[in-house]
């Protein structure tokens, strides 16, 4: 089995059963047993579709003879692979994307005229390129389904919106966090290097390398050894924003997994201090377990817990806590793109549990201690709104002005928000609170 059919079953996948690309593929090349050449194709032919999937449906309108309503869902998933490579990728020969697709019609489809439609189709598409009409509207040159834009449009400033389409559409560079209390950033760049993958510092944030050629990850000897883990810097900035002291603390991160702000907050505490780190799922939790001991960092404590549900002991008990809660993820598209096709009437609801979530994790914070609240979605809604209610709610807490790296302008506010195609992060929104008393 190859690339384009792993590739193929995962879009059918996500089809049927609305499963996440991101979860289903990995799955799915671990069982095709895919080498890392092959895994690699079949991640960009997935992710590829799903980031195009209008704009290749405008093209098809073009080049089928008939509907394009009328395709059977099978052959459109087919259609949509091989329209991919021959219009946006160029190291695969047009032949090699027709060839391919008709094997994969000859073996997913029932209907005996399926194969030589594909053909068809396609090689009229290899004859025409670059003379069809080009899409104008956003929500065909992007592929993000008109409502999400007009969601989108309303929440974001002026100038904002086509960036953060375009930077939808694109790989997200590969950042990692170096596990400073082991290893310096220069170290672990030589020893990759070693390894076969290029490092290069970040931009702008400390701590971090930026790498290519990378393969499976999960594979180096260094990733083993526990010098490093995946990160965006995004994450990685709303912990340095809690400003925690190297001298200890204790630290409550109440919706954690995958784990990456516990491990951020417990190397910025430079292995000093407690994190109680918690996630409702167990098998979640476990990931945060097995990840800290992977990393060395002995000071995190994994816990199954719902942040919604109050722990008596934890009352008042911690120098800070991190509620980076369940949100739309519509920052996130660009590494998860099938957000942008879910239906958004299912977040509507979320504000409210996030405004009860930061109500209980409230309690759990000392006078004068910190409470970071995040999301990952550049709603209002989500962000500044529910934040603002809370604060109506609780006096006792006020906005603190953010410590940001220079690339930022100063802020005043307490409160950022990071827009794909401005700083190359995710969307996220960042809010520091101080308890007063």
């Amino acid at each position: 089995m190859g690339a384009r059919e792993t590739a193929l079953n995962a879009l059918i996948a996500c089809r049927r059963s609305g499963a996440w690309s991101n979860g289903v593929l990995k799955e799915y090349i671990r069982r095709d047993r895919l080498d890392g050449r092959d895994a690699a194709l079949a991640t960009r032919l997935c992710y590829g579709v799903l980031q195009n999937r209008n704009k290749l449906d405008f093209y098809l309108a073009q080049l089928l003879t008939g509907r394009l309503k009328d395709l059977h869902p099978a052959v459109r998933d087919i259609l949509h692979l091989g329209l991919y490579q021959i219009y946006e990728l160029d190291k695969i020969p047009d032949s090699a994307a027709v060839s391919q697709s008709v094997t994969l019609a000859k073996a997913y489809c029932k209907n005996p005229r399926a194969p030589a439609l594909v053909n068809g189709v396609l090689r009229r598409a290899a004859d025409t390129k670059g003379t069809l009409r080009e899409p104008v509207s956003y929500a065909d040159r992007y592929s993000h389904p008109e409502e999400l834009i007009s969601l989108l449009k309303a929440n974001l400033p002026k100038g904002k919106l086509e960036p953060m389409l375009i930077a939808d559409n694109q790989t997200p560079s590969t950042v990692i966090q170096v596990n400073t209390l082991r290893v310096t950033p220069a170290a672990l760049a030589e020893r990759l290097a070693r390894e076969g993958v290029a490092a290069e510092p970040h931009g702008w944030m400390p701590g971090c390398l930026v790498l290519q050629n990378t393969g499976n990850l999960e594979t180096l000897p260094a990733f083993r050894e526990g010098l490093f883990y995946v990160q965006d810097p995004a994450s990685r900035l709303s912990v340095l924003c809690a400003q925690l002291p190297s001298t200890g603390a204790r630290v409550l991160d109440c919706c954690a997994a995958p784990g990456g702000k516990s491990f951020a907050a417990a190397i910025a505490m430079e292995g000093r201090g407690e994190i109680v780190s918690c996630d409702i799922h167990p098998h979640k939790a476990e990931l945060i377990r097995r990840g800290g001991e992977r990393l060395g960092l002995s000071g995190i404590e994994a816990r199954v817990q719902d942040a919604s549900v109050p722990v008596p002991e934890w009352a008042g008990a911690m120098d800070a806590v991190i509620a980076d809660v369940p949100c739309s993820g519509l920052g996130i598209i660009r590494k998860k793109p099938d957000i942008r096709y879910k239906d958004l009437k299912q977040t509507e609801q979320l504000p409210e549990l996030q405004l009860s979530i930061l109500r209980n994790q409230a309690g759990y914070v000392k006078p004068g201690g910190v409470l970071m609240y995040s999301t990952c979605t550049v709603l209002r809604r989500e962000n500044e709104d529910v934040v603002a209610r809370f604060l109506e709610e609780n006096r006792e807490f006020a906005p603190e002005p953010l410590a940001l790296p220079e690339v930022f302008p100063k802020n005043e506010t307490g409160m950022l928000t990071l827009i794909p195609g401005e700083y190359d992060t995710d969307g996220f929104f960042i809010c520091r609170l101080r308890r007063n008393v």
